[in-house]
């Protein structure tokens, strides 16, 4: 499409020169303008007649919005005054503020009321109640501008400190959700510079003047930077707009050119001339667009786009411009959800038939009456509500709720859990992390005809980095100590295909690919030191060799499948059970040794709270399964290889650790991994869901299992008073260690170091207890009947730590205690601790 440069239409003036702002009506049915005088004017769309004019108005305006009933101004004073679009005249005041008003944004259903001062937080008033007022309070430096998004959820405060600020307002207090850094400039409150967020109508971005003289797109749901519309201005940007329907984008600079975009391909469609231009109003629904100037003067546009552009404006809601659309495509990460509710009717679909004794049966389709015979000249109603087939509706009858219920209940469908690849994150931009764990990284960018793989190793001296091209589109990827494993989905005719490449060979070639059956595509893999797992939508859990031979192929009991883990002989997989009683369904999960064809764990359940999801499943470096859910707690499974005794134990809660205990820090944990008694893992802050580039650090966090609530230590007291938490808590966490370690050794052959390590971890439950017992008896002897049941919970093979429970009674004089406790060693050593006393 040619660039054309348009023609100048006449301006009308509005205001005396300095800055003026204007706005449409939702319903496009008025034009309101404000400026440095004491006159709002309103003009009523199609009329060429003289706007109407308030002349009571406060001077100085800088902020202007409007509803279909009612406008408000903000002004120099500091006040926001509302004015009725009905009978012209002044209502009331909204808020008043210490400093000057910059900015006003209404929410989409009128109800509340954003403003920006000079002062360091911005308002949120709600319109019926003047009262009821939020703050956003997390900006350090006076806020420019305000948006809200289409749904009203989310608001966008552009700070002079030149940082977007993203709020939800979904709460009863607002939650910044989101710092969008190094995008807009740095500006002062009076410049007539823009860097204003503005929402694209599908909801999904916004788009902001750059420091370039760009305007770049970014989405909502990551703050990750999409498509720019780039080289049209030479001189700042002062004012931009979408259009209603988010196809174009028209831009105004200090260059004295207004430029109109097409946001599909982000090209100039055409320039007009105007220089000064500080703000543009689009119509609602017609070919309209106005602006203003500094100077007072204002454009009405009619027949702003000429044909070759206009069907652009005649389309339905576009899509936001994504670098990778996510709306386009099906992400090879996730299974397409299940409508939930009630289903949608497409247009084209026919209506339901009536019953054979209805009266549209009995009377016959009605015929388009040319002469408009029937109307409605008595007023009772007979031509109201008119549906698409040209009959009344039932809406003069009464409402049969049963049977409407009836048939919305039969919509319904379950929420399950979708499918996901644990280490791997969505699209951002043109990359994305395929894996990431304690071996090292690899993340795929995508180059439009190909993608370029690189992998990435932490430990350089035993493995090299590779990257290669990768015309299949790898979408998922493993990575161990002896090699790498990639997956992609059916695409261009080419069907679902595994690849592993081993890291070292003594032949020529030993990669492979094999590629899946037609219409199965791959929902997880795995990869271990033994075996290949992959699950796929056919619900097949299909078990291969490091070498490509197939090993067993069986359909999974709990479908559709979520995703899968193994670890050298094991292979755990989770999919879809039962619906809970909160309409979703119940993960379920097994565990079996493939070698051994034996099944440890047969659909069993895998424990999340309610409105939980998993986010992460792995094993730890000793072998032991283990989850982390939405909520941020880490569980491992214990007793797994016995079957029916498996149980989910929380080792670590995120959301206690002692760094967010003073509610300044606002971060999350992405896992990565289980280790060395510590849980691996990358901080992600301002709310971000998933790791990005460069390429984060990883964070160890000590284990911690959740017992009870244990406050900051403040001074000496606060630290004698937590001794006794600290050590129950380290007491149980070295019984679940312990515990572990027994079943490995009791299921594998145990290597000597491996009976050494266990009694060490016995000697390390007992040293807690008898820290315990210590805190017990210097609380008093009132503590006693606790103090012996600490001793008789030792494992104590040779009788030396129960010797030193004795010994620990006597330094504080517990004299009856150090009775009981060499009356339980006797027993003990008498083999009769097991009786019962008498």
């Amino acid at each position: 499409m040619a660039t054309i440069t348009q023609h100048r239409v006449r301006a009308r003036p509005a205001h005396p020169s300095g800055p003026t702002f204007l706005t449409y009506t939702p319903n496009g049915r008025k034009l309101v303008t404000a400026g440095s005088n004491n006159v709002v004017r309103v003009y009523t769309t199609g009329s060429d007649g003289e706007p109407t004019n308030l002349d009571d108005c406060q001077e100085n305006n800088t902020a202007l919005a409007a509803t279909n009933d009612f406008f408000l101004t903000g002004s120099e004073d500091g006040t926001v005054c509302m004015y009725s679009l009905e009978t012209y005249t002044y209502e009331k005041m909204l808020t008043r503020c210490t400093l000057p008003i910059r900015d006003i944004a209404l929410s989409p259903d009128g109800q509340w009321a954003a403003v920006a001062s000079d002062e360091l937080s911005v308002k949120v008033v709600n319109i019926a109640d003047t009262y009821k007022i939020l703050y956003l309070r997390e900006q350090p430096k006076p806020a420019k501008h305000l948006s809200f998004d289409p749904s009203g959820s989310y608001i966008a405060v552009s700070c002079t400190d030149g940082i977007i600020y993203i709020y939800s307002l979904s709460k009863e207090e607002p939650d910044l959700v989101r710092k969008v850094d190094g995008l807009i400039r740095s500006l002062t409150t009076e410049s007539e510079t823009s860097s204003k967020a503005i929402w694209h109508p599908d909801g999904r971005a916004f788009a902001a003047p750059t420091a370039t003289r760009d305007i770049q797109v970014v989405s909502s749901s990551d703050g990750e930077r999409q498509r720019a519309f780039s080289g049209g201005h030479m001189g700042d940007i002062t004012a931009l707009a979408w259009s209603p329907n988010g196809a174009l984008l028209l831009t105004a600079a200090s260059d004295g050119k207004v430029l109109l975009w097409d946001t599909k391909t982000q090209k100039i469609v055409a320039r007009y001339e105007y220089p000064n231009v500080i703000s543009i109003a689009w119509h609602s629904h017609d070919n309209i667009v106005s602006f203003v100037t500094s100077d007072g003067e204002l454009f009405i546009y009619e027949n702003f786009l000429q044909s070759d552009v206009s069907p652009l404006l005649e389309k339905t809601l576009q899509p936001a411009p994504f670098i990778r659309d996510p709306l386009a495509e099906t992400n090879g990460n996730t299974r397409k959800p299940l409508t939930n509710g009630h289903k949608s009717i497409p247009e084209s679909r026919g209506r339901r038939r009536g019953t054979p004794d209805s009266l549209d049966s009995i009377l016959g389709p009605d015929d388009d009456d040319e002469d408009n015979f029937v109307s409605d000249d008595d007023g009772a109603g007979y031509a109201n509500g008119i549906n698409g087939n040209g009959k009344r509706t039932n809406g003069h009858l009464e409402d049969f709720d049963d049977f409407d219920h009836k048939r919305q209940a039969s919509s319904w469908q379950p929420r399950l859990h979708h499918s996901f690849q644990p280490g791997s994150t969505p699209w951002r931009g043109n990359r994305r992390y395929l894996c990431v764990n304690l071996t090292g990284f690899v993340w795929t960018v995508d180059q439009d005809t190909h993608n370029t793989v690189t992998v990435e190793f932490y430990d350089r001296e035993y493995h090299r980095d590779f990257h290669f091209t990768d015309p299949y589109l790898y979408d998922k990827a493993c990575l161990n100590e002896k090699g790498s494993l990639f997956s992609c989905s059916p695409a261009n005719g080419n069907l679902a295909m595994v690849f592993y490449r081993p890291h070292e060979t003594w032949t020529s070639r030993a990669d492979w690919r094999t590629q899946l059956p037609n219409g199965e595509d791959v929902t997880s893999i795995s990869l271990s030191d033994s075996y290949i797992v992959v699950t796929t939508s056919k619900d097949y859990v299909r078990i291969f060799t490091l070498f490509g031979t197939p090993f067993k192929v069986y359909r999974q009991k709990s479908s559709p499948t979520v995703t899968c883990a193994s670890w050298r002989d094991y292979v755990l997989t989770m999919g879809n059970g039962p619906v809970s009683g909160d309409g979703s369904t119940k993960l379920l999960y097994t565990l079996e040794n493939v070698k051994q064809d034996e099944v440890c764990q047969s659909e069993d359940t895998v424990a999340i709270p309610e409105g939980a999801t998993i986010k992460s499943v792995f094993f730890s470096d000793q072998g032991d399964p283990c989850i982390y859910d939405t909520k941020g707690v880490l569980l491992v499974l214990q007793h797994w290889r016995t079957p029916g005794q498996a149980r989910w134990v929380p080792v670590l809660d995120t959301k206690r650790l002692e760094r967010l205990a003073g509610g300044k820090k606002e971060e999350t944990y992405w896992p990565v991994a289980l280790a060395q008694e510590k849980f691996h893992c990358i901080i992600l802050k301002g709310g971000e869901q998933h790791p990005y580039f460069p390429k984060p650090l990883l964070t160890e966090f000590d284990l911690k299992i959740p017992l009870s609530s244990i406050k900051t230590v403040q001074d000496a007291d606060d630290s004698m008073a937590a001794e006794g938490p600290r050590l129950e808590e380290s007491f149980v966490r070295s019984s679940l260690q312990l515990s572990l370690l027994e079943d490995l050794i009791s299921s594998t052959n145990a290597t000597h170091g491996q009976r050494a390590e266990l009694a060490r971890r016995e000697m390390e439950v007992d040293k807690a207890l008898l820290q315990l017992l210590n805190v017990e008896c210097r609380e008093g002897e009132e503590r006693g009947m606790k103090a012996l049941e600490i001793v008789s919970l030792m494992r104590d093979r040779n009788g030396k730590m129960v010797e030193a429970a004795g010994k620990v009674a006597g330094r504080y004089s517990r004299n009856v205690l150090q009775e009981k406790i060499s009356e339980l060693a006797e027993r003990r050593l008498t083999g009769g601790e097991g009786e019962e006393e008498e």
